[in-house]
C-alpha cells in the first residue's frame, strides 16, 4: 500500500486520496451553490441491513458477521486517518494566516503601520477563533485513533466541532467584506501586498522546512471551503459505523447541526440569486459540460465550459500535482438572459482562426499511434507499472494537443455588456447541439443578475462534483479492453427523411469520429420543395477508429442575408434536424447491410450501413475479365489502349478540372456510391458514352471512380516489391539520403506506373493550388490517396486473440497508413523530379499521354 509521506500515513497505511473525505464522496448535492446536501435516511447508509442483524445469535456471532465488524472497524480507522491528515493540512493554512497577524498587529500601533487596526480585525477576521477550535479537535482525535479499537468512541469530538459551527457562520458573513478589505490593502500598501502573495504553508506537520506558498486570497478561502465538506465526513463515517456503536447518535446529532447549518448558508447565499433568475423553488442546476478550446487573443486554450439553467460559465482546469483533486479558474461567465448568437457587424472583423498545419496534426497522430503501440508492447512484456505510467503521460500530452489544435469552426456567444467569446468545435453538430440547449432554457430565464465574488468562488467550486464530463474526451481515458474503433470503408445509403412539417430545399451531411474529434464525410444532393425527400443515394467512407455516425439535415438557404442575421452569420444552411448512431463492432462485423432509422426533433432519417474492415477493403485482386480496366494490372492497360497512362485516368482528370477544382472538399467528400457502379461498369466495357455520362454526373462520384480504380488494382501503383524500401526510405533522417533513396525509388517504378504516378501527381498540385477555395492543401490530398497508392496487396491478416493485440493491430495500422501518407505527401511537396539517365529523362518529358 502508498504511503503518501505524512506520519499519520505511516501509522494507519492511509489509502492514496484519503487525504479529504470530499474528495472521494459521490453523493446527492445541491447544485446551485456548491454547499453538499446529505441525505441522512436508512437507504443512503448502508450499515448491516435488519435481516443480517436480527438473524445473528448475539451470544456467539458468526464469522462473517465477524468479519464484517472487523472491515467496518478498518474502514473508520482509515475515515478517521484521512481526516487527521486533512485536519494537518487545515491547521497549517490557519497558521500561515495568523503568522503575518502578529507583527502587523505590532506595527499598527507605531508611526508608519501597514495597515490599521481595523483593517487586521476585518481581514483576519475569527481565524484564530477557528484555529483554536480545529487545534483542539485534532488533538483530541490524534490519541484515539493511534490507541484504535473496535470499540474506540470519536463520536463526542464530532459533536463538539459542529456545536461551534457558529464560528463559520461568522467567518462566511465576514468573507465578502474581507477579501474587498484586502484588496484595497494591497492595492494601496506594496508591503501587503508582498505579504500577502507570499505566505508559506507547511506540507505537513513535521516537515518544518517545507513549505508551500499560498496567496492570502487563496487561504482565506479555506475556511469557507472547507465548511462545506463537513457533512460528507461525517457521512463517510456513519456509513461505516454500526447503529449499536455507542458513537452512532452522536454522529447523526454532529450530521444534524452540520446540515441545519448549511441549509441557513444556502437559504441565505442562493434566493438572491434565484429570484432573478428561476422560478420561485427552483435550484440552479447543471444541464450540460464539455471540454472545448476558446480563442484569446489568438491563442487556442482549453476550457471546461458549464452551462447551467441560468448562466454560461466558462472554466480553466488547474493543473494538479501532488495527487490533489481538481479545481478549476472561473474566466468568465454570462447569464442567459444576457447572452445572444448574433455576429459582429460585417464591418467589424470577427477574430481570425489561427490555422494549424494539416502536417502538424499529422505528426502529432503518429505520435499518438507509436505510443499505443509502445504501452502495448510493454504490457505483453509484463514491465514495470513506471515505464507504462510514463508513456501514458506522453500520450496524454499528444492527445491534449491534438483536441487543441484540431477545430477551426467558429461558436461565437456575446453578451449584453459588449464582450464577446469565440469557441472552436470541430463540428456543426456540436454547434447546433450548445445553441439549442441554450436557446430552450433562454425560454425560462427572464432577468438579468450579478454573482459576487464569494457566489462565483462557491459555483466554480461546485463545478469539480457537478461535472458530468471528469476527463478530455482521449483515449488515453479508455480502458485497455474497450473498443479502438472501426478501420475499414463504411458504406451508407441515405434513403429517405420524413417528419417534415412543410416543403423545403433539404440535403444531409455524414460525419465520423476520428482521433477524438468529427469530420464532415458525404453530401447528398439537395432535394428541392418536398417534404418527404427520397435521396436514394450510396457513399462510402473511410473509417480511422471510428465509433459513431453522425447524420445532420439541412435546409437549403438562398436568402443569405436573412439567415446570417439569424444564425451568427457562420452557415448560410440551417440544420433542422440532427442525430447520430454508435458504430458497433459486433453489429456489423458479418458485413451486411443494417436497416436503420435516426430519429431527429420529430424528423426521422431512414438509412442503410455496411462495414468492410481494413484488411479486406482494398480489393488487390486480378479482374475475371482481363477486357476490362478495374482489377488490370496498369501495363496491360496501357499495352492494349497504346498509351501511357490509362483512359480511365486521363478522363477523369480532364472532367474534375474541368468542373471539380473548386469543389470543397474534392476528393474527401465521397460521391453516390451507384453512379461510381455505373460510371465503373462503363469504363469496363468500353462505352463510347462515358464522357457523356461523366458530364452529367455530380463531379463527386468522378473523383470516387478514380480513387476506385486505384484501390481495385491487382497491386499498388508503387508495387509490392518496393513498398517496403519506400516506407524505410521516408523515415530516413538525413535530409540528402532520403531524397536520393526516395527518387531512386521512384525512377525504379515500371514505366506505366512511373508516368501514371507523375501523370497524377501534377493534377494533385493542381488541385492544391486551390486550396483557399476547396479546402484540399497538399496533406489532405496524400491522406486521400496515399494509403490507396501504397498500401500491399497482400498481408497476413490473423483474427486477434484478445481485445489488447486488436487495439495493438490497430495501433500498427494507424502507423503503416501514416507512413503512406508521408511518401506521398514527399513527393508532392517535391518541386520537379529529375531523371538519373537519359533513358529516363526521354520519357520523363515526353508530352504524349
Amino acid at each position: 500500500m502508498a504511503q503518501p509521506g505524512s506520519p499519520l500515513d505511516a501509522l494507519f497505511g492511509t489509502p492514496p486520496g484519503f487525504g479529504c473525505a470530499s474528495d472521494r464522496a459521490e453523493e446527492p448535492r445541491r447544485p446551485q451553490d456548491g454547499l453538499p446536501y446529505i441525505d441522512d435516511s436508512p437507504a443512503s447508509s448502508p450499515h448491516l441491513s435488519s435481516k443480517a442483524r436480527g438473524g445473528r445469535d448475539a451470544a456467539e456471532p458468526s464469522r462473517a458477521s465477524e468479519l464484517d465488524l472487523e472491515k467496518g472497524s478498518e474502514m473508520r480507522k482509515w475515515v478517521l486517518s484521512g481526516i487527521l491528515a486533512s485536519e494537518e493540512t487545515y491547521l497549517s493554512h490557519l497558521e500561515a494566516l495568523l503568522l503575518p497577524m502578529k507583527p502587523l498587529k505590532a506595527a499598527a500601533t507605531t508611526s508608519q503601520p501597514v495597515l490599521t487596526s481595523q483593517q487586521i480585525e476585518t481581514i483576519f477576521f475569527k481565524v484564530p477563533e477557528l484555529y483554536e477550535i480545529h487545534k483542539d479537535f485534532y488533538d483530541g482525535l490524534l490519541p484515539r485513533v493511534q490507541q484504535w479499537s473496535r470499540q474506540q468512541r470519536v463520536g463526542d469530538l464530532f459533536q463538539k466541532l459542529a456545536s461551534q459551527l457558529g464560528v463559520y457562520r461568522a467567518f462566511v458573513d465576514n468573507y465578502e467584506v474581507a477579501m474587498e478589505t484586502a484588496e484595497k490593502c494591497c492595492q494601496a500598501n506594496a508591503q501587503f501586498a508582498e505579504i500577502s502573495e507570499n505566505l508559506r504553508a507547511r506540507s505537513n506537520k513535521e516537515a518544518k522546512d517545507q513549505t508551500t506558498k499560498n496567496s492570502l486570497e487563496t487561504l482565506l478561502y479555506k475556511p469557507v471551503d472547507r465548511v462545506t465538506r463537513s457533512t460528507l465526513v461525517l457521512h463517510d463515517l456513519l456509513k461505516h459505523t454500526p447503529p449499536s456503536h455507542p458513537d452512532h447518535p452522536l454522529l447523526q446529532d454532529a450530521l444534524r447541526i452540520s446540515q441545519n447549518f448549511l441549509s441557513s448558508i444556502n437559504e441565505e447565499i442562493t434566493p438572491r440569486r434565484q429570484s432573478m433568475t428561476v422560478k420561485k423553488g427552483e435550484h440552479r442546476q447543471l444541464l450540460k459540460d464539455s471540454f472545448m478550446v476558446e480563442l484569446v487573443e489568438g491563442a487556442r486554450k482549453l476550457r471546461h465550459v458549464f452551462l447551467f439553467t441560468d448562466l454560461l460559465l466558462c472554466t480553466k482546469l488547474k493543473k494538479q500535482s501532488g495527487g490533489k483533486a481538481q479545481q478549476y479558474d472561473c474566466k468568465w461567465y454570462i447569464p442567459l438572459t444576457d447572452l445572444s448568437f448574433q455576429t459582429v457587424d460585417e464591418s467589424e472583423a470577427a477574430p481570425s482562426i489561427p490555422l494549424v498545419l494539416d502536417e502538424e496534426l499529422d505528426a502529432m497522430k503518429v505520435k499518438i499511434s507509436q505510443i499505443k503501440s509502445d504501452i502495448q508492447r510493454e504490457k505483453r512484456a509484463n514491465k514495470g507499472s513506471k515505464a507504462i505510467e510514463r508513456l501514458r503521460k506522453k500520450l496524454s500530452e499528444q492527445e491534449s494537443l491534438l483536441l487543441l489544435m484540431s477545430p477551426n469552426m467558429a461558436f461565437r456567444v456575446h453578451s449584453r455588456n459588449g464582450k464577446s467569446y469565440t469557441f472552436l468545435i470541430s463540428s456543426d453538430y456540436e454547434r447546433a447541439e450548445w445553441r439549442e440547449n441554450i436557446r430552450e432554457q433562454q425560454k425560462k430565464c427572464f432577468k438579468s443578475f450579478s454573482l459576487t465574488s464569494v457566489e462565483l468562488q462557491m459555483l466554480t467550486n461546485s463545478c469539480v462534483k457537478l461535472q458530468t464530463v471528469h476527463s478530455i474526451p482521449l483515449t488515453i481515458n479508455k480502458e485497455d479492453d474497450e473498443s479502438p474503433g472501426l478501420y475499414g470503408f463504411l458504406n451508407v445509403i441515405v434513403h429517405s427523411a420524413s417528419g417534415f412539417k412543410q416543403s423545403s430545399s433539404l440535403y444531409c451531411t455524414l460525419e465520423v469520429d476520428s482521433f477524438g474529434y468529427f469530420v464532415n464525410k458525404a453530401k447528398t444532393r439537395v432535394y428541392r420543395d418536398t417534404a418527404e425527400p427520397n435521396w436514394n443515394e450510396e457513399f462510402e467512407i473511410e473509417l480511422e477508429g471510428s465509433q459513431t455516425l453522425r447524420i445532420l439535415c439541412y435546409e437549403k438557404c438562398y436568402h443569405k442575408t436573412r439567415l446570417a442575421k439569424e444564425d451568427g452569420g457562420e452557415s448560410t444552411d440551417r440544420i433542422v434536424g440532427k442525430g447520430q448512431a454508435q458504430l458497433d463492432p459486433q453489429t456489423l462485423q458479418d458485413r451486411d447491410w443494417q436497416r436503420t432509422a435516426i430519429a431527429m426533433n420529430g424528423i426521422e432519417v431512414k438509412l442503410s450501413i455496411k462495414f468492410t474492415s481494413r484488411e479486406l477493403s482494398l480489393k488487390r485482386m486480378p479482374s475475371r475479365k482481363q477486357t476490362g480496366v478495374f482489377g488490370v494490372r496498369i501495363a496491360v492497360v496501357t499495352k492494349r489502349e497504346r498509351s501511357k497512362v490509362p483512359y480511365i485516368v486521363r478522363q477523369c482528370v480532364e472532367e474534375i478540372e474541368r468542373r471539380g477544382m473548386e469543389e470543397v472538399g474534392i476528393y474527401r467528400v465521397s460521391g453516390v456510391a451507384t453512379d461510381i457502379q455505373a460510371l465503373k461498369a462503363a469504363f469496363d466495357v468500353n462505352n463510347k458514352d462515358v464522357s457523356v455520362m461523366m458530364s452529367e454526373m455530380d463531379v463527386n462520384a468522378i473523383a470516387g471512380t478514380l480513387k476506385l480504380y486505384f484501390r481495385e488494382l491487382p497491386e499498388p501503383l508503387f508495387t509490392d516489391e518496393f513498398y517496403p524500401n519506400f516506407a524505410e526510405g521516408i523515415a530516413l533522417s538525413d535530409p540528402v539520403a532520403k531524397e536520393s533513396c526516395m527518387l531512386n525509388l521512384l525512377l525504379s517504378l515500371p514505366e506505366a506506373n512511373l508516368l501514371t504516378f507523375l501523370f497524377l501527381l501534377e493534377h494533385l498540385k493542381r488541385v492544391a493550388e486551390k486550396e483557399t477555395v476547396n479546402k484540399m492543401s497538399l496533406h489532405n490530398l496524400a491522406t486521400v490517396f496515399g494509403p490507396t497508392l501504397l498500401r500491399p496487396s497482400e498481408k497476413e491478416n490473423k483474427p486477434p486473440a484478445n481485445p489488447s493485440q486488436a487495439i495493438s493491430m490497430t495501433d500498427s495500422w494507424s502507423l503503416e497508413v501514416m507512413s503512406q501518407v508521408q511518401v506521398l505527401l514527399y513527393f508532392l511537396q517535391l518541386e520537379a523530379i529529375p531523371a538519373p539517365d537519359s533513358r529516363r529523362q526521354s520519357v520523363l518529358f515526353s508530352t504524349e499521354v
